[in-house]
């Protein structure tokens, strides 16, 4: 189909880039991240307009952190965007004159690390983001599986604790409440707060105080052994164990690829995960175990994956 061009949403900047059907991007554009939901429509057309310039494009995939309905053009609802019921692809097609898909940014991420990534070669895989949140993304039978509506795979907000700790999307004891870069920091101040002998090393990557910790100070000061940083990777690690577990009982994936910040630490947080699924995993012992691999596309997957997508047929679901 030639080349498309993928668009991710961040917190602080939208990029956009130029990406050809192996996956290579060959031009980007990025601009900052308005506050006001139609400000950031027009920050997607300009970032799109500064990444096609001298390129012949045939499509748009916007990877949009929230709902998505079924026929990848609205968002139905965004926990950081004051996005309901927005006809995204409307508004963007408008302005920029191309073909737009839009999909939720987690499920971009995890067509990106399937397509060009660590899931190459398989046809079942089970995505998870571990960032600031956690999201993830299925590819059963080599297709991406959306649901009926559209919103499948918010895994992070499965409940793992009946009456558990608030979440941000309004419900209790949620995935990402245990398994994801917040719950990490709340770990290690909660333990450097009760053992503050045990955390040398972390609390003096700080300000000295155990609120002064930040996610960087736990993976620099994991690395030189100190026990809380240590204890709070695999107090993570266990809750992120359990869950795909879980997952695996639900969809029995060849790999679970996992992406998000906290994959950057590489097997200190991806040997416990492994330790913990096959502690959780029923019938552990006597049955197959999916591969637990970590991704490869870093940030640019979920770029590179809207982009792709937007060469994909209509979806299934």
């Amino acid at each position: 189909m030639g080349l498309t061009i993928g668009v991710d949403i961040g917190g602080t900047k939208i990029a956009a880039g130029v990406v050809d059907e192996e996956g290579n991007i060959l031009s980007t554009f990025k601009v900052p991240t308005p506050t006001t939901p139609e400000a950031i429509v027009d920050a997607i057309a300009s970032a799109v307009e500064g990444a096609r310039a001298g390129h012949e494009i045939v499509g748009v995939g916007i990877g949009a952190a929230g709902y998505v309905n079924r026929q990848r053009s609205t968002v139905y609802f965004a926990p950081n965007i004051d996005w309901r019921n927005e006809p995204l692809e409307e508004k963007v097609e408008a302005r920029v004159g191309l073909p737009v898909v839009v999909e939720n940014d987690a499920n971009a991420a995890a067509w990106g690390e399937y397509k060009f990534g660590a899931g190459k070669g398989h046809r079942n895989v089970i995505c998870i983001t571990l960032g600031t949140g956690l999201g993830g993304g299925i590819i059963i039978g080599n297709k991406l599986r959306r649901g009926h509506f559209g919103v499948a795979a918010e895994f992070g907000h499965i409940r793992m604790v009946p009456d558990g700790l608030l979440c941000g999307c309004g419900s209790q004891g949620c995935w990402e409440q245990y398994a994801s870069g917040r719950a990490l920091v709340r770990y290690a101040k909660q333990r450097a707060n009760a053992t503050p002998e045990r955390a040398e090393v972390l609390l003096s990557l700080g300000d000295g105080s155990p609120d002064g910790i930040e996610g960087k100070h736990i993976s620099m000061a994991a690395r030189q052994g100190d026990p809380v940083a240590v204890d709070s990777y695999r107090e993570l690690a266990r809750w992120a164990g359990a869950g795909l577990a879980d997952l695996a009982s639900l969809f029995d994936p060849s790999a679970f690829i996992v992406g998000g910040g906290l994959s950057d630490e590489g097997e200190l947080v991806l040997d416990p995960i492994r330790k913990s699924y096959k502690r959780w995993l029923v019938g552990g012992n006597w049955r197959p175990v999916a591969d637990v691999i970590a991704a490869q596309l870093g940030n640019k997957a979920g770029l590179v994956g809207a982009a792709d997508l937007a060469r994909e047929p209509a979806p299934v679901m």
